[in-house]
């Protein structure tokens, strides 16, 4: 029979697809054609089937899907360490917003989404959902750098550098959205930055735009107690059930954080099918709460992954994130059979592609698929002896072991080099950034 020629043919040790569950394959070889996954073949037989124009030989390595990161605010990368040890409201309302009134324009969003790119490709995430101002420098970014996203266009009642006003945010972001539509590797979305600090009416105009044009909704809800006791005392009701009676609750939506959680709370969320994204390292270091995942995944409710931003996290390692995710909810279920490695790394990749409207194109290796996926190399001391290849991604700090990163079939990170993002000139950007804020 003659060979088929494809574009792309990556021999490995492993090859965890994801889907279906609980499948770890060995001296397998992951086929790659027209930046589509073809399928997962025992290595003999992908060797005689197949004559690619590209073969890689990864003998000592993981091929997984490339992680999903689904909360951030990338250009927060320049603040990383910049106002640490403070809790959520005092951290963003005398530190970080008076030192973004200062300093956030379009350049300060380029430069910091290309190093929050740089950091995410090296340590293993392909696709993210941010959440920022000059949307429009993020699409460019994103699309030089040939990652996938989703765009949330900030809504907020206070004026910054980049609107005066909700409606101002609102519209610049739907002018957004009807450039970027259709666009494979980029999706944008309505981002109320929290029901706190968007209004009623803004609300409500938000929930008509995401109803007529299909588009997600993300937004920050119950990330602290004091939240909460404020929607009481100047509503009448819990943060989500207001979302709930302003028609923004949608199996869409994307609830970022969810720290204060009520039995009515998973009710809401189950009825409406939103989406849980848990960022569990920021919300330790902000002392925000903690997210019952264990629980929320009981409810049959889909909980993503999302590291937040570095200026309160302060890495956008998604594997370290997973790790804290694991041993998190083992604590807080009091069970140490809570989230197993599996199904951590399922929050990680086809959670958060579900969380993002992404599930049919990425979040697993599957024929037909986006060809995103990433190489793992274990071949480290601190990886040995190696019974179980997910326990090792999930428990030994594997971020900086990532080898090999791709989106749609096209080579981002290279042997740990990064192909279309210049690492070097990245770290003299961000230097100057640090000596003008200081």
């Amino acid at each position: 029979m003659q060979a088929t020629k494809i574009d792309l043919l990556i021999h490995c040790k492993w090859i965890i697809p994801i889907v279906p569950e609980n499948q770890i394959l060995e001296n397998c070889s992951l086929a790659v054609d027209a930046e589509k996954i073809i399928g997962i073949y025992p290595r003999v037989e992908a060797e005689k089937r197949f004559e690619a124009a590209h073969v890689e030989h990864l003998d000592d390595h993981v091929v997984m899907p490339g992680l999903v990161n689904a909360h951030g605010h990338s250009a927060m990368t320049l603040l990383r360490g910049y106002a640490d040890d403070y809790a959520l409201r005092p951290w963003l309302e005398d530190h970080i917003w008076p030192a973004e009134a200062t300093h956030v324009s379009e350049e300060f969003v380029r430069d910091g989404t290309n190093i929050a790119m740089a950091e995410m490709i090296a340590s293993g995430t392909t696709c993210f959902a941010d959440m920022y101002f000059f949307d429009e420098a993020i699409a460019e970014a994103v699309r030089s750098a040939g990652m996938r996203c989703q765009i949330g266009f900030t809504v907020i009642d206070a004026p910054t550098a980049y609107g005066k006003d909700a409606n101002d945010y609102i519209h610049k972001g739907l002018r957004l959205n009807d450039k970027y539509s259709g666009q494979s590797l980029i999706k944008v979305a309505c981002a109320p930055h929290a029901p706190y600090s968007v209004s009623d009416d803004a609300m409500q105009v938000i929930s008509t735009y995401a109803n007529e044009l299909d588009m997600a909704i993300h937004i920050h809800c119950h990330e602290t107690a004091g939240e909460v006791s404020e929607s009481l005392e100047q509503y009448g009701c819990r943060p989500l059930q207001r979302l709930c009676n302003l028609g923004l609750l949608l199996p869409q939506t994307q609830l970022v954080h969810m720290t204060q959680i009520a039995p009515e709370d998973i009710k809401l969320v189950q009825d409406h099918n939103c989406h849980v994204v848990h960022c569990p390292e920021s919300n330790l270091k902000l002392a925000s709460g903690f997210c019952p995942v264990s629980e929320l995944m009981d409810a049959g409710i889909n909980v993503a992954l999302g590291t937040d931003g570095a200026a309160s996290n302060n890495d956008l390692d998604l594997f370290s994130e997973l790790k804290t995710a694991a041993l998190l909810a083992k604590g807080v279920a009091n069970d140490p059979s809570a989230l197993n490695a599996h199904a951590a790394l399922r929050m990680a990749t086809i959670n958060g592609a579900k969380a993002l409207g992404w599930d049919d194109e990425i979040g697993s290796l599957e024929a037909g698929k986006s060809a995103d996926f990433i190489a793992v190399k274990m071949d480290s001391i601190s990886q040995q002896p190696l019974y179980n290849p997910e326990s090792q991604l999930v428990y030994t700090n594997v971020g900086h072991r990532v080898s090999h990163s791709w989106v749609a079939g096209k080579p981002l990170l290279a042997d740990g080099e990064l192909t279309t993002l210049n690492k070097h000139s990245l770290i003299q950007t961000a230097n100057e950034w640090r000596n003008k804020i200081l």
